[in-house]
């Protein structure tokens, strides 16, 4: 399977992203994939949206944008005013700033070290106060008398932040409801320098060149528009800044172990900001207030009385932490943003990002039933209309209590918190809940748990046993791969994370497979082919299409849970019953990831569970409340002087000794990204990063340095003849006789190599765990022993056929060996693999998967050959094909990739994967 290395002279035209390409076909089909909607922005205003054709057939892959067609909102478009709300000319300059300090003023710290130094013990490795008096102390007998440490004590530094301009105060309601004026916080936000050129100043509707309409970023969705024309229709309103607020709270848990402590956070953040800046946890997502957690004693807990009195105090709590906010909703407000410029801002109340329970007490409605639709507890699958205020108000008036609660699920005598703020409805405001709703919800506690019923109910205990046991076993062989966690003794833990959800779905199909009747593998694979395409950042119509095929083909094959007496009563469960509505939620509010209850949950840990940690216990709100406000100020004053230029260039240089115990030396890889063994790489801020796969910073240290020896080293003899045959191909890339040509004619080269762990690729992810500008960087390693334990392997993905769709295009191989070496001037970074080949001509019906088998010679042996790296796209994950067979014991994850005859090729290691070997 030879493979030659061709100059890539072709770039592509995306901004960010700086790939080249041999010719226009592998161009095509790299933006077709990892560019949807993305490009050169054309901005239409004036221009009439195309028409939006029909959903095609289902189709996995995104459209080629050579351009990006973008149509702002004609009338709420975010127009730079001044300070006195008078609309700028078109291009104005932001005005300068009131008071511009010194590029060397940190006040209220004297120097650059000393707010590090802050930011480094408060935030970052959050010390102790006693471990921080005793830091100074031990800092103080280190200098000169005359000198002190930057701080005297740990009260000292408290006060230096404290003194920090920047962060909303909190206040105190009644009932102990905490909170921050939402107003304040939400202005704090749109001012961020950060997020300048991360905002959506006006709704949008984004088309691909074919017309098709793509759903990203909030401001991409329906609701914004629709709310936009509502606001636009009092022509005063027209340039200003329509700006919603996303909420999301959850009760949280900090200790239960000292006797349920919990804790009610209220978070907002603003529709403005794009999704990737939501979810990349920075500062777009504010803590704004406890909520009461009422208590009462056991006999009362349950009753009536108290489930109104805890509804009550929950809607009236929201209500009043955003009156501050309601004025603004029908009078422009000016605000300063990010970008210096003034706009005149008229606010709204957007989604509410939810669990299920949350909902029920956010719509309140009735348990079991649906938020969003009228359809009966009972039957959600049938028929239902939207649920409303004016709907509710028309049945408060026409029913009683008991049917209203019998015949809509709706609780009587109580209207949600948005009833009375202009344009707001919590019911078309309940958020896709992917993480409780999708991932835990559907999947683990449904999907898992009946295929785990099943196989208990029809086989014997003690054969369940080993089924069970053999699943698990099968989890536990999946080989390591960038940012898979692992589960070292399978499924057998109690506490389950979304996190370990998330990590099961992905090596699932595999290890259920041959255990369990194809329908029922079907079924999760139609169900998690769903997950995979909901969670995408960019949703077109055909990604519509596919995700109502989906959807299709999950309701289809689940009945055998129904026919197999596991749900023998139906499948009227809130959570699934949600998976239709996502189509409707999407065009609403854009790609739903945005949106995900993961982006609140994953606050928690820094806004309660570790401000809890690192209180005293005793009350320990108020002093959670001074950290949060202190982590406030800290991440305040860093964007301040970030956008002043005062944090350019590190404080220090990092340095470290190599492996051989030579002179010390830099391996901070370009753009910071430390080339430590452990590194398996992750999101990447840089926007301006090359997008390519590039051999390690530090070589093997230990290793020989030159081709015969480390040919005998390696045990491949025959390293030396594939690097020969390597660069015959780099001189006469389209010759065909390779195998009739004597091997003399081939060039020669014993001389200098080295041979590198690991290589770094780097591509445009924005669906996964990405950084700001979407990239994804992630170590594909080749080591004999990695963290001191068995070697590692890794596979990739090789472009086999730009033109292609999908693995169609691709081969997977696996690496044994990274290495560089120059030839007559030219260095050439290589990697020696083995291939696999495709069984059939699809994928394997049931798991939606390809499956593989290695390419072996005539005696067995693996086929190896040398390719230049630039021919890699990325690491690829390929799991164990056993079939209807148990697997060994003994089988370690580190064997995997030698024990099977057949692997599945695991699209859904990731979301870029499945983007790309479908």
């Amino acid at each position: 399977m030879p493979w030659s290395f061709k100059p890539r002279d072709i770039p592509c035209p995306v901004s960010g992203c700086f790939r080249l390409f041999t010719n226009r076909s592998g161009l095509t089909n790299h933006t077709r994939t990892q560019h949807a909607c993305f490009g050169v922005r054309t901005h239409l205003d004036n221009e009439p949206p195309p028409p939006i054709p029909s959903p095609g057939p289902s189709v996995h892959a995104n459209p080629t944008p050579e351009t990006e067609r973008l149509r702002s909102h004609p009338f709420i478009n975010g127009k730079p005013c001044d300070r006195y709300g008078n609309t700028l000319p078109e291009g104005s300059p932001p005005p300068p700033p009131e008071y511009s300090p010194p590029l060397n003023d940190f006040t209220p710290y004297n120097n650059r070290a000393e707010f590090e130094l802050a930011d480094l013990l408060y935030r970052r490795t959050q010390m102790p106060a006693t471990q921080i008096n005793d830091l100074l102390q031990i800092w103080a007998t280190t200098l000169p008398a005359d000198n002190d440490p930057p701080f005297v004590n740990k009260q000292d530094l408290y006060d230096t932040i404290d003194l920090s301009p920047l962060g909303a105060p909190w206040k105190m309601a009644e009932y102990d409801v905490w909170f921050r004026d939402p107003r304040l916080v939400l202005q704090e936000q749109l001012k961020n320098p950060d997020f300048a050129k991360e905002m959506d100043f006006a709704p949008k509707r984004v088309f691909d060149p074919d017309g098709k309409r793509c759903y990203t970023d909030f401001m991409s969705g329906n609701w914004c528009w629709r709310h936009a024309d509502m606001i636009a229709e009092n022509r005063d309103n027209h340039g200003s800044t329509f700006c919603p607020i996303i909420l999301g709270s959850d009760k949280t848990t900090v200790s239960v172990a000292t006797g349920q402590n919990e804790y009610y956070p209220l978070y907002m953040s603003n529709g403005l900001v794009h999704n990737n800046v939501r979810r990349a946890h920075r500062n777009a997502v504010s803590l704004i207030g406890f909520l009461a957690v009422p208590k009462t004693d056991r006999e009362h807990q349950d009753s009536e009385e108290f489930r109104n009195f805890r509804r009550r105090l929950f809607h009236g709590s929201i209500r009043r932490i955003l009156e501050p906010l309601r004025l603004g909703m029908d009078t422009p407000e000016i605000v300063q943003f990010g970008d210096g410029h003034y706009r005149r801002v008229i606010y709204g109340i957007g989604p509410y990002i939810a669990d299920y329970p949350e909902q029920v007490l956010l719509t309140c409605i009735v348990q079991g039933w649906c938020p969003q639709c009228t359809a009966r507890w009972d039957d959600l699958d049938g028929e239902g209309g939207r649920r409303s205020h004016e709907h509710t108000l028309a049945l408060f008036d026409a029913l009683g209590t008991k049917a209203l609660w019998k015949g809509y699920g709706i609780v009587s005598d109580i209207m949600p918190f948005t009833y009375g703020f202009p344009r707001a409805d919590i019911h078309e405001l309940v958020a896709p809940d992917l993480l409780h709703q999708v991932i835990k919800g559907t999947f683990k506690d449904h999907l898992v748990t009946w295929i785990e019923e099943y196989i208990d109910l029809v086989h014997s205990p003690a054969e369940a046993a080993r089924i069970h046991a053999d699943i698990d076993r099968r989890i536990m062989a999946a080989p390591s791969f960038p940012g898979l966690r692992r589960f070292p003794e399978g499924r057998g833990f109690k506490q389950w994370t979304g996190d370990d959800s998330k990590a099961l779905m992905k090596v699932y199909l595999p290890a259920i497979s041959g255990h369990i009747p194809p329908q029922m593998v079907r079924a999760v694979s139609s169900f998690v082919e769903f997950c995979y395409l909901v969670r995408r950042s960019i949703i077109d119509e055909s990604t519509l299409a596919a995700i109502d095929l989906a959807v299709a083909d999950f309701h289809r094959e689940r009945s055998i849970f129904e026919h197999e007496g596991i749900r023998p009563n139906g499948f009227s469960l809130p959570r699934q019953h949600s998976l239709p509505h996502y189509r409707h939620l999407t065009q609403e509010f854009g790609a739903p990831n945005g949106l995900c209850s993961s982006i609140t949950e994953s606050k928690h840990i820094k806004a309660v569970k570790e401000p809890w940690r690192r209180s005293s216990r005793f009350e320990a709100l108020g002093q959670m409340l001074i950290i949060n406000q202190r982590l406030d100020k800290l991440a305040a004053m860093r964007v301040n002087f970030q956008a002043r230029g005062m944090l350019n260039g590190p404080l220090f240089d990092p340095i470290s000794l190599p492996e051989d115990g030579g002179s010390p030396v830099d391996t901070t890889d370009i753009d910071g990204d430390s080339d430590a063994d452990d590194n398996d790489g992750g999101g990447l801020d840089s926007r301006n990063i090359i997008g390519e796969v590039k051999l390690a910073r530090v070589p093997f240290a230990k290793i020989p340095r030159n081709v015969p020896d480390l040919a005998h080293h390696l045990g491949i003899p025959q390293l030396r003849e594939l690097i020969r045959l390597f660069l015959f191909q780099q001189y006469h890339p389209n010759r065909a006789d390779l195998d009739e040509l004597p091997p003399n004619d081939f060039p020669y080269h014993d001389g200098h190599i080295l041979a590198f762990p690991s290589a770094i690729a780097t591509f445009f992810a924005p669906s996964d765990y990405s950084g700001i500008g979407g990239m994804y960087r992630e170590r594909i390693r080749a080591t004999p022993s990695w963290r001191l334990g068995p070697p590692r392997y890794d596979c990739i993905f090789v472009e086999q056929d730009p033109e292609a769709l999908g693995f169609r295009g691709l081969h997977a191989a696996r690496v044994l060996l990274f290495f560089s070496f120059r030839f007559e001037t030219v260095l050439y970074p290589c990697a020696l693999v083995t291939w696999f080949s495709a069984i059939g001509e699809e994928p394997c019906p049931n798991t939606r998967m390809w499956r593989v088998k290695p390419d072996l010679d005539a005696n067995g042996e693996h086929i190896m050959e040398v390719i230049h790296i630039d021919c890699i796209l990325r690491a690829a994950h390929l799991l164990g094909d056993a079939g209807e067979k148990h697997i060994p014991h003994y089988l370690m994850h580190s064997d995997s990739l030698d024990a099977f005859k057949t692997f599945y090729v695991n699209k859904f290691a990731d979301h870029h994967a499945h983007e790309i070997a479908f």
